[in-house]
Protein backbone atom coordinates (compact mmCIF):
# COMPACT_ATOMS: atom_id res chain seq x y z
CA UNK A 1 0.00 0.00 0.00
CA UNK A 2 1.05 3.48 -1.08
CA UNK A 3 1.39 6.31 1.45
CA UNK A 4 -1.66 7.80 1.76
CA UNK A 5 -4.64 10.32 3.64
CA UNK A 6 -7.79 9.26 4.32
CA UNK A 7 -10.44 12.14 5.15
CA UNK A 8 -13.52 10.33 6.71
CA UNK A 9 -14.49 8.54 9.76
CA UNK A 10 -11.93 5.95 10.70
CA UNK A 11 -14.65 3.17 11.44
CA UNK A 12 -15.28 3.09 8.35
CA UNK A 13 -12.03 3.20 6.75
CA UNK A 14 -10.45 0.82 8.68
CA UNK A 15 -13.39 -1.60 7.33
CA UNK A 16 -13.19 -0.70 3.38
CA UNK A 17 -9.33 0.14 3.13
CA UNK A 18 -7.59 -1.55 5.67
CA UNK A 19 -6.54 -5.30 4.51
CA UNK A 20 -6.40 -8.30 7.33
CA UNK A 21 -2.76 -8.20 9.70
CA UNK A 22 -0.93 -5.48 6.76
CA UNK A 23 0.14 -2.81 9.47
CA UNK A 24 3.48 -3.12 11.51
CA UNK A 25 2.56 -0.33 14.23
CA UNK A 26 -0.19 1.65 14.94
CA UNK A 27 0.50 5.06 16.94
CA UNK A 28 -2.96 6.86 18.08
CA UNK A 29 -4.05 9.81 20.38
CA UNK A 30 -7.32 10.17 20.50
CA UNK A 31 -9.58 13.19 20.61
CA UNK A 32 -10.19 13.64 24.41
CA UNK A 33 -9.78 17.54 26.33
CA UNK A 34 -7.54 16.85 29.13
CA UNK A 35 -8.31 20.66 30.16
CA UNK A 36 -12.23 19.56 30.59
CA UNK A 37 -13.40 19.74 33.75
CA UNK A 38 -13.92 15.94 35.28
CA UNK A 39 -17.50 16.22 36.14
CA UNK A 40 -18.24 17.57 32.52
CA UNK A 41 -16.97 14.36 31.26
CA UNK A 42 -19.36 12.32 33.46
CA UNK A 43 -22.46 14.28 32.14
CA UNK A 44 -25.54 12.76 31.47
CA UNK A 45 -27.80 13.64 28.14
CA UNK A 46 -29.88 15.66 31.04
CA UNK A 47 -27.73 17.96 32.54
CA UNK A 48 -27.07 20.97 32.24
CA UNK A 49 -24.17 23.12 32.09
CA UNK A 50 -22.76 26.34 30.19
CA UNK A 51 -22.33 26.39 26.57
CA UNK A 52 -18.45 27.49 26.87
CA UNK A 53 -18.16 24.25 29.07
CA UNK A 54 -19.67 22.15 26.03
CA UNK A 55 -18.00 24.29 23.64
CA UNK A 56 -14.81 23.52 25.20
CA UNK A 57 -15.55 19.26 25.28
CA UNK A 58 -16.39 19.44 21.49
CA UNK A 59 -13.99 16.58 20.52
CA UNK A 60 -15.47 14.37 22.28
CA UNK A 61 -18.31 11.92 21.44
CA UNK A 62 -21.61 12.42 23.35
CA UNK A 63 -24.00 9.50 24.39
CA UNK A 64 -27.41 10.70 22.62
CA UNK A 65 -30.06 9.01 20.80
CA UNK A 66 -28.95 9.82 17.24
CA UNK A 67 -25.57 10.06 17.67
CA UNK A 68 -24.38 5.97 17.05
CA UNK A 69 -22.85 5.06 20.62
CA UNK A 70 -25.98 2.57 21.46
CA UNK A 71 -25.12 1.22 17.41
CA UNK A 72 -21.40 0.82 18.35
CA UNK A 73 -21.87 -1.03 21.87
CA UNK A 74 -24.35 -2.81 19.75
CA UNK A 75 -21.51 -3.83 17.92
CA UNK A 76 -18.87 -4.81 20.09
CA UNK A 77 -21.75 -7.28 21.69
CA UNK A 78 -21.94 -9.00 19.07
CA UNK A 79 -17.79 -8.69 17.51
CA UNK A 80 -17.27 -12.46 18.67
CA UNK A 81 -14.96 -11.43 20.70
CA UNK A 82 -16.34 -12.16 24.39
CA UNK A 83 -14.05 -10.53 26.35
CA UNK A 84 -14.74 -6.85 24.67
CA UNK A 85 -18.15 -7.14 25.04
CA UNK A 86 -18.18 -8.37 29.00
CA UNK A 87 -15.81 -5.75 30.00
CA UNK A 88 -17.64 -2.85 27.74
CA UNK A 89 -20.86 -3.98 29.21
CA UNK A 90 -19.51 -4.13 32.93
CA UNK A 91 -17.96 -0.53 32.26
CA UNK A 92 -21.30 0.29 31.36
CA UNK A 93 -23.42 -0.95 34.27
CA UNK A 94 -20.58 1.17 36.48
CA UNK A 95 -20.75 4.26 34.76
CA UNK A 96 -24.54 4.76 33.19
CA UNK A 97 -25.16 6.15 29.45
CA UNK A 98 -22.73 9.58 29.71
CA UNK A 99 -19.84 11.36 27.60
CA UNK A 100 -17.30 9.05 29.19
CA UNK A 101 -19.64 5.64 28.20
CA UNK A 102 -19.56 6.92 24.73
CA UNK A 103 -16.46 7.84 24.21
CA UNK A 104 -15.26 4.64 25.32
CA UNK A 105 -17.86 2.33 23.41
CA UNK A 106 -16.68 4.72 20.53
CA UNK A 107 -13.31 3.46 20.92
CA UNK A 108 -14.25 -0.46 21.77
CA UNK A 109 -15.27 -0.61 18.55
CA UNK A 110 -12.07 0.64 17.06
CA UNK A 111 -9.88 -1.03 18.88
CA UNK A 112 -11.54 -4.27 17.95
CA UNK A 113 -10.74 -3.19 13.73
CA UNK A 114 -7.03 -1.83 14.85
CA UNK A 115 -6.54 -5.15 16.86
CA UNK A 116 -7.35 -6.81 13.51
CA UNK A 117 -5.40 -4.70 11.19
CA UNK A 118 -1.97 -5.34 13.13
CA UNK A 119 0.01 -8.24 12.03
CA UNK A 120 1.49 -10.65 14.66
CA UNK A 121 4.32 -9.61 14.87
CA UNK A 122 2.88 -5.55 15.29
CA UNK A 123 2.55 -3.14 18.19
CA UNK A 124 0.37 -0.17 19.34
CA UNK A 125 0.80 2.99 21.08
CA UNK A 126 -2.11 4.75 22.35
CA UNK A 127 -1.32 8.31 23.84
CA UNK A 128 -4.11 9.33 26.83
CA UNK A 129 -4.32 11.07 30.01
CA UNK A 130 -5.21 10.08 33.53
CA UNK A 131 -9.09 11.15 32.87
CA UNK A 132 -9.33 8.07 31.37
CA UNK A 133 -6.57 5.86 31.19
CA UNK A 134 -7.68 3.54 33.43
CA UNK A 135 -10.66 2.52 31.28
CA UNK A 136 -8.61 2.47 28.28
CA UNK A 137 -6.28 -0.19 29.43
CA UNK A 138 -9.18 -2.46 30.68
CA UNK A 139 -10.51 -2.18 27.28
CA UNK A 140 -6.98 -2.37 25.50
CA UNK A 141 -6.69 -5.68 28.09
CA UNK A 142 -9.83 -6.97 26.88
CA UNK A 143 -8.96 -6.54 23.32
CA UNK A 144 -5.64 -7.41 23.11
CA UNK A 145 -5.12 -9.69 25.85
CA UNK A 146 -3.45 -8.73 29.28
CA UNK A 147 -0.20 -11.01 28.71
CA UNK A 148 0.08 -8.46 25.37
CA UNK A 149 0.42 -5.36 27.90
CA UNK A 150 4.04 -4.48 27.28
CA UNK A 151 4.64 -0.85 29.04
CA UNK A 152 2.81 2.06 30.82
CA UNK A 153 5.22 5.13 30.30
CA UNK A 154 4.61 8.74 31.17
CA UNK A 155 5.75 11.15 29.57
CA UNK A 156 5.95 14.46 30.76
CA UNK A 157 4.78 16.97 28.44
CA UNK A 158 4.81 20.13 31.01
CA UNK A 159 6.81 21.85 33.58
CA UNK A 160 5.30 22.27 37.21
CA UNK A 161 2.49 24.17 37.30
CA UNK A 162 2.25 26.64 40.37
CA UNK A 163 -0.67 27.74 41.06
CA UNK A 164 -0.64 26.77 44.49
CA UNK A 165 -1.73 30.26 45.18
CA UNK A 166 -5.05 30.84 43.80
CA UNK A 167 -6.10 27.26 45.03
CA UNK A 168 -4.95 23.91 43.56
CA UNK A 169 -5.78 21.63 46.63
CA UNK A 170 -4.14 18.42 44.10
CA UNK A 171 -1.17 17.17 42.45
CA UNK A 172 0.49 18.91 39.56
CA UNK A 173 -0.75 16.98 36.32
CA UNK A 174 2.09 17.12 33.89
CA UNK A 175 2.47 13.90 32.15
CA UNK A 176 0.91 12.36 29.60
CA UNK A 177 0.00 8.09 28.90
CA UNK A 178 1.07 5.93 26.49
CA UNK A 179 -0.08 2.15 26.50
CA UNK A 180 2.62 0.14 24.46
CA UNK A 181 0.73 -3.62 23.78
CA UNK A 182 1.85 -5.97 20.90
CA UNK A 183 -0.23 -8.83 19.24
CA UNK A 184 1.54 -11.77 20.40
CA UNK A 185 4.54 -13.10 21.89
CA UNK A 186 6.86 -11.67 19.35
CA UNK A 187 7.09 -8.21 18.44
CA UNK A 188 9.41 -5.59 16.12
CA UNK A 189 12.09 -3.94 18.75
CA UNK A 190 14.81 -2.09 18.48
CA UNK A 191 16.79 -0.99 21.46
CA UNK A 192 16.51 2.69 22.26
CA UNK A 193 19.74 4.78 24.38
CA UNK A 194 19.27 8.29 26.03
CA UNK A 195 22.51 9.97 27.27
CA UNK A 196 23.80 9.51 30.33
CA UNK A 197 23.63 12.34 32.60
CA UNK A 198 25.82 15.05 33.68
CA UNK A 199 25.75 13.31 37.21
CA UNK A 200 26.64 10.08 36.30
CA UNK A 201 29.38 10.68 34.20
CA UNK A 202 30.99 12.91 36.69
CA UNK A 203 30.44 9.80 39.07
CA UNK A 204 31.55 7.11 36.97
CA UNK A 205 33.52 8.22 34.16
CA UNK A 206 35.93 10.15 36.32
CA UNK A 207 39.12 9.62 34.21
CA UNK A 208 40.36 11.86 31.11
CA UNK A 209 42.79 10.43 28.89
CA UNK A 210 46.02 12.63 28.28
CA UNK A 211 46.20 13.46 24.66
CA UNK A 212 42.96 12.66 23.54
CA UNK A 213 40.88 14.17 26.47
CA UNK A 214 38.35 10.56 26.27
CA UNK A 215 36.07 10.04 29.24
CA UNK A 216 37.03 6.65 30.87
CA UNK A 217 36.05 4.29 33.96
CA UNK A 218 37.93 1.17 35.28
CA UNK A 219 36.64 -1.91 34.70
CA UNK A 220 37.58 -5.36 36.26
CA UNK A 221 39.81 -7.81 34.69
CA UNK A 222 39.65 -10.44 36.72
CA UNK A 223 37.56 -13.81 35.66
CA UNK A 224 34.35 -14.31 38.14
CA UNK A 225 34.45 -18.04 39.50
CA UNK A 226 38.54 -18.40 39.26
CA UNK A 227 39.51 -22.17 37.88
CA UNK A 228 36.44 -23.62 38.16
CA UNK A 229 35.02 -21.39 35.67
CA UNK A 230 37.41 -22.16 33.50
CA UNK A 231 39.34 -18.75 33.98
CA UNK A 232 43.59 -18.55 32.72
CA UNK A 233 45.79 -17.93 35.23
CA UNK A 234 48.99 -15.88 34.34
CA UNK A 235 51.27 -12.70 35.57
CA UNK A 236 50.07 -9.26 34.43
CA UNK A 237 52.04 -5.94 35.34
CA UNK A 238 53.57 -7.97 37.72
CA UNK A 239 49.81 -9.30 38.96
CA UNK A 240 48.91 -12.93 39.09
CA UNK A 241 45.25 -13.46 38.75
CA UNK A 242 42.74 -15.78 37.10
CA UNK A 243 41.40 -13.72 34.42
CA UNK A 244 38.73 -13.27 32.17
CA UNK A 245 40.76 -13.06 29.16
CA UNK A 246 43.21 -15.34 27.23
CA UNK A 247 46.70 -14.07 27.80
CA UNK A 248 46.90 -13.43 23.84
CA UNK A 249 43.84 -11.38 24.21
CA UNK A 250 45.15 -9.29 27.07
CA UNK A 251 48.62 -8.80 25.27
CA UNK A 252 46.82 -7.58 22.32
CA UNK A 253 44.92 -4.79 24.86
CA UNK A 254 47.78 -3.99 26.64
CA UNK A 255 49.06 -3.17 22.63
CA UNK A 256 46.06 -1.15 22.45
CA UNK A 257 46.62 1.01 25.39
CA UNK A 258 43.34 -0.60 27.05
CA UNK A 259 44.94 -1.93 30.52
CA UNK A 260 45.67 0.43 33.06
CA UNK A 261 47.64 0.08 36.37
CA UNK A 262 46.94 2.86 38.60
CA UNK A 263 49.74 2.06 40.98
CA UNK A 264 52.55 -0.33 41.16
CA UNK A 265 51.06 -3.43 42.52
CA UNK A 266 47.48 -2.56 41.76
CA UNK A 267 45.22 -5.10 39.84
CA UNK A 268 45.44 -3.77 36.39
CA UNK A 269 41.74 -2.53 34.86
CA UNK A 270 40.15 -2.15 31.80
CA UNK A 271 39.58 1.16 29.91
CA UNK A 272 36.13 1.72 29.40
CA UNK A 273 35.68 4.42 27.55
CA UNK A 274 32.24 6.68 27.81
CA UNK A 275 32.22 7.40 24.07
CA UNK A 276 31.99 3.73 23.11
CA UNK A 277 28.68 3.43 25.42
CA UNK A 278 25.40 3.04 23.86
CA UNK A 279 24.18 5.07 26.79
CA UNK A 280 21.08 4.22 28.83
CA UNK A 281 18.38 1.89 28.12
CA UNK A 282 15.24 3.58 27.32
CA UNK A 283 13.25 3.24 30.68
CA UNK A 284 9.18 3.68 30.85
CA UNK A 285 9.74 7.97 32.29
CA UNK A 286 10.12 10.30 29.11
CA UNK A 287 11.27 13.02 30.57
CA UNK A 288 14.07 14.67 28.02
CA UNK A 289 11.57 15.59 25.17
CA UNK A 290 10.08 18.66 25.61
CA UNK A 291 6.48 19.88 24.79
CA UNK A 292 6.63 22.25 21.86
CA UNK A 293 7.05 25.61 22.83
CA UNK A 294 5.00 28.98 21.93
CA UNK A 295 7.81 30.06 19.42
CA UNK A 296 8.91 26.37 18.27
CA UNK A 297 9.81 25.84 14.33
CA UNK A 298 7.81 23.11 14.48
CA UNK A 299 4.15 24.26 16.14
CA UNK A 300 1.42 24.28 13.92
CA UNK A 301 -0.89 25.87 15.90
CA UNK A 302 -3.12 23.03 16.24
CA UNK A 303 -3.93 22.34 19.83
CA UNK A 304 -2.96 18.71 20.76
CA UNK A 305 0.54 18.97 18.67
CA UNK A 306 3.24 16.19 19.90
CA UNK A 307 6.95 16.76 19.22
CA UNK A 308 7.83 15.40 16.36
CA UNK A 309 10.32 13.69 18.91
CA UNK A 310 8.46 11.99 20.87
CA UNK A 311 7.06 10.14 17.11
CA UNK A 312 10.15 9.41 16.31
CA UNK A 313 11.25 7.71 19.15
CA UNK A 314 8.36 5.50 19.16
CA UNK A 315 8.91 4.56 15.66
CA UNK A 316 12.36 3.93 15.92
CA UNK A 317 11.95 1.41 18.70
CA UNK A 318 8.98 -0.68 17.38
CA UNK A 319 9.48 -0.74 13.70
CA UNK A 320 11.63 -0.47 10.86
CA UNK A 321 12.40 0.79 7.41
CA UNK A 322 10.06 0.08 5.04
CA UNK A 323 7.11 -0.84 7.76
CA UNK A 324 3.62 0.69 7.22
CA UNK A 325 2.62 2.87 10.26
CA UNK A 326 -0.87 3.62 10.88
CA UNK A 327 -2.42 6.59 12.65
CA UNK A 328 -6.23 6.41 12.48
CA UNK A 329 -6.26 9.90 14.56
CA UNK A 330 -3.37 11.91 13.15
CA UNK A 331 -4.71 15.57 13.78
CA UNK A 332 -1.74 17.90 12.51
CA UNK A 333 -0.03 14.79 11.02
CA UNK A 334 3.04 13.96 13.59
CA UNK A 335 3.08 10.47 12.62
CA UNK A 336 3.05 9.96 9.35
CA UNK A 337 5.82 13.03 9.28
CA UNK A 338 8.17 10.90 11.20
CA UNK A 339 7.08 7.98 8.88
CA UNK A 340 8.52 9.70 6.40
CA UNK A 341 11.66 11.20 7.49
CA UNK A 342 12.51 7.61 9.22
CA UNK A 343 11.37 6.05 5.82
CA UNK A 344 8.61 4.27 6.87
CA UNK A 345 5.50 3.62 5.10
CA UNK A 346 1.90 5.22 6.20
CA UNK A 347 -1.92 6.04 6.33
CA UNK A 348 -3.24 8.78 8.17
CA UNK A 349 -6.54 9.14 8.46
CA UNK A 350 -8.61 12.00 9.89
CA UNK A 351 -12.15 13.20 10.37
CA UNK A 352 -11.78 16.62 9.50
CA UNK A 353 -10.52 18.50 6.08
CA UNK A 354 -8.65 20.81 8.49
CA UNK A 355 -6.45 18.18 9.47
CA UNK A 356 -5.73 16.78 6.51
CA UNK A 357 -4.90 20.14 4.56
CA UNK A 358 -2.62 21.01 7.39
CA UNK A 359 -0.93 17.62 7.12
CA UNK A 360 -0.70 17.94 3.20
CA UNK A 361 1.21 21.30 3.64
CA UNK A 362 3.24 19.66 6.68
CA UNK A 363 4.52 17.23 4.71
CA UNK A 364 5.27 19.09 1.47
CA UNK A 365 6.85 22.17 3.02
CA UNK A 366 9.26 19.28 4.65
CA UNK A 367 9.67 17.08 1.86
CA UNK A 368 9.11 19.07 -1.51
CA UNK A 369 9.25 15.85 -3.80
CA UNK A 370 7.04 13.66 -1.67
CA UNK A 371 3.90 11.79 -3.56
CA UNK A 372 1.42 9.89 -1.72
CA UNK A 373 -2.44 9.85 -2.20
CA UNK A 374 -5.73 11.38 -0.43
CA UNK A 375 -9.02 9.92 -0.56
CA UNK A 376 -11.98 11.22 0.76
CA UNK A 377 -11.71 14.75 -0.40
CA UNK A 378 -13.48 16.29 -3.40
CA UNK A 379 -12.33 15.72 -6.81
CA UNK A 380 -14.40 17.21 -8.73
CA UNK A 381 -16.98 19.92 -8.35
CA UNK A 382 -20.27 17.78 -7.78
CA UNK A 383 -17.95 16.96 -4.88
CA UNK A 384 -17.30 19.94 -3.25
CA UNK A 385 -20.68 20.95 -4.06
CA UNK A 386 -22.13 17.63 -2.36
CA UNK A 387 -19.52 18.49 0.76
CA UNK A 388 -20.85 22.14 1.12
CA UNK A 389 -24.23 20.84 1.49
CA UNK A 390 -23.61 17.95 3.97
CA UNK A 391 -21.14 20.16 6.04
CA UNK A 392 -20.54 24.27 5.58
CA UNK A 393 -17.59 23.68 7.95
CA UNK A 394 -15.62 21.15 6.47
CA UNK A 395 -15.98 22.86 3.43
CA UNK A 396 -14.70 25.82 4.74
CA UNK A 397 -11.98 24.11 5.85
CA UNK A 398 -11.06 22.37 2.55
CA UNK A 399 -11.67 25.54 0.62
CA UNK A 400 -8.81 27.20 2.58
CA UNK A 401 -6.87 24.19 2.13
CA UNK A 402 -7.04 24.65 -1.46
CA UNK A 403 -5.21 27.99 -1.27
CA UNK A 404 -2.83 26.65 0.85
CA UNK A 405 -4.31 29.04 3.20
CA UNK A 406 -4.66 28.55 7.03
CA UNK A 407 -7.95 28.04 8.91
CA UNK A 408 -9.11 30.25 11.26
CA UNK A 409 -9.85 29.84 14.95
CA UNK A 410 -8.02 26.18 15.29
CA UNK A 411 -10.56 23.62 14.82
CA UNK A 412 -13.60 25.35 16.73
CA UNK A 413 -16.93 26.21 14.88
CA UNK A 414 -17.31 29.66 16.37
CA UNK A 415 -19.74 32.42 15.79
CA UNK A 416 -18.66 34.03 12.13
CA UNK A 417 -16.36 36.96 12.43
CA UNK A 418 -16.33 36.73 8.69
CA UNK A 419 -12.60 35.36 8.73
CA UNK A 420 -12.19 31.70 7.78
CA UNK A 421 -8.70 31.63 6.96
CA UNK A 422 -5.43 33.54 6.42
CA UNK A 423 -3.13 33.35 3.56
CA UNK A 424 0.47 34.35 4.04
CA UNK A 425 2.22 35.51 1.37
CA UNK A 426 5.33 37.97 0.65
CA UNK A 427 4.12 40.12 -2.43
CA UNK A 428 7.70 42.07 -2.11
CA UNK A 429 9.52 39.11 -1.95
CA UNK A 430 10.93 39.92 1.99
CA UNK A 431 8.35 40.91 4.53
CA UNK A 432 5.65 38.05 5.48
CA UNK A 433 1.86 39.21 4.98
CA UNK A 434 -1.51 37.93 6.02
CA UNK A 435 -4.47 38.19 4.02
CA UNK A 436 -7.81 37.54 4.95
CA UNK A 437 -9.78 34.53 3.17
CA UNK A 438 -13.18 34.11 3.23
CA UNK A 439 -15.41 31.44 1.82
CA UNK A 440 -18.90 30.86 0.42
CA UNK A 441 -20.32 27.72 -0.42
CA UNK A 442 -23.82 26.89 -1.56
CA UNK A 443 -25.57 29.99 -0.85
CA UNK A 444 -26.59 32.73 -3.29
CA UNK A 445 -23.83 35.35 -3.98
CA UNK A 446 -24.31 38.86 -3.93
CA UNK A 447 -22.12 42.25 -4.01
CA UNK A 448 -22.50 43.16 -0.20
CA UNK A 449 -20.54 40.15 0.63
CA UNK A 450 -17.56 41.74 -1.03
CA UNK A 451 -18.62 44.74 0.78
CA UNK A 452 -18.92 42.85 3.86
CA UNK A 453 -15.48 41.67 3.72
CA UNK A 454 -13.85 44.49 2.74
CA UNK A 455 -14.91 46.18 6.38
CA UNK A 456 -13.46 42.98 7.76
CA UNK A 457 -10.19 43.53 5.77
CA UNK A 458 -10.60 47.16 7.01
CA UNK A 459 -10.87 46.15 10.10
CA UNK A 460 -8.20 43.83 10.71
CA UNK A 461 -5.86 46.14 8.87
CA UNK A 462 -5.03 43.43 6.43
CA UNK A 463 -3.33 44.21 3.09
CA UNK A 464 -5.70 42.11 1.25
CA UNK A 465 -8.54 39.54 1.53
CA UNK A 466 -9.11 36.32 -1.09
CA UNK A 467 -12.64 35.49 -1.02
CA UNK A 468 -13.28 31.94 -2.66
CA UNK A 469 -16.95 30.78 -3.97
CA UNK A 470 -18.38 27.57 -5.19
CA UNK A 471 -20.27 29.82 -7.70
CA UNK A 472 -19.01 32.19 -10.15
CA UNK A 473 -18.64 35.57 -8.81
CA UNK A 474 -21.46 38.50 -9.89
CA UNK A 475 -20.51 40.80 -11.93
CA UNK A 476 -21.62 43.72 -9.19
CA UNK A 477 -18.56 41.27 -6.80
CA UNK A 478 -15.98 42.03 -9.48
CA UNK A 479 -16.88 45.47 -9.66
CA UNK A 480 -16.93 46.05 -5.50
CA UNK A 481 -13.83 43.91 -5.08
CA UNK A 482 -12.39 46.41 -7.91
CA UNK A 483 -13.66 49.42 -6.24
CA UNK A 484 -11.36 48.23 -2.88
CA UNK A 485 -8.30 49.06 -5.04
CA UNK A 486 -5.86 46.86 -6.39
CA UNK A 487 -3.22 44.36 -4.68
CA UNK A 488 0.19 44.00 -6.42
CA UNK A 489 2.16 41.06 -6.73
CA UNK A 490 5.16 39.61 -8.54
CA UNK A 491 2.28 37.98 -11.19
CA UNK A 492 0.33 40.83 -11.39
CA UNK A 493 -2.06 43.71 -10.35
CA UNK A 494 -5.48 41.71 -8.36
CA UNK A 495 -8.85 43.54 -7.03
Amino acid sequence: MTNALFYGDNLDVLRKAIPNESIDLIYLDPPFNSNASYNVLFRAPSGKQSQAQIEAFEDTWHWTADNGAELAFDEVMHSGNAEAANMLKAIRSFLGENDMMAYLTMMSVRLLELHRVLKSTGSMYLHCDPTASHYLKLLIDSVFGPRNFRTEIAWKRSSAHSDTKQGRRQHGRIHDTLFFYTKSEEWTWNPVYTPYDREYVDDFYRFVEAGTGRRYRLGDLTGPGGAAKGNPSYEVMGVTRFWRYSKEKMDELIGAGRIVQTSPGAVPAYKRYLDEMPGVPLQDVWSDIHPIGAQAQERLGYPTQKPLALLERILSASSNEGDLVLDPFCGCGTAVHAAEKLKRRWIGIDVTHLAIGLIERRLKDAFPAIKFDIHGTPKDFAGAEDLAKRDKFQFQWWAVGLANAVPYGGRKKGADTGIDGYYFCKPDGKKTQAGIVSVKGGETLHRDMVSDLRGVMEREEAPFALMITLRQPTAPMVKEAASAGFFDTPFGKFP
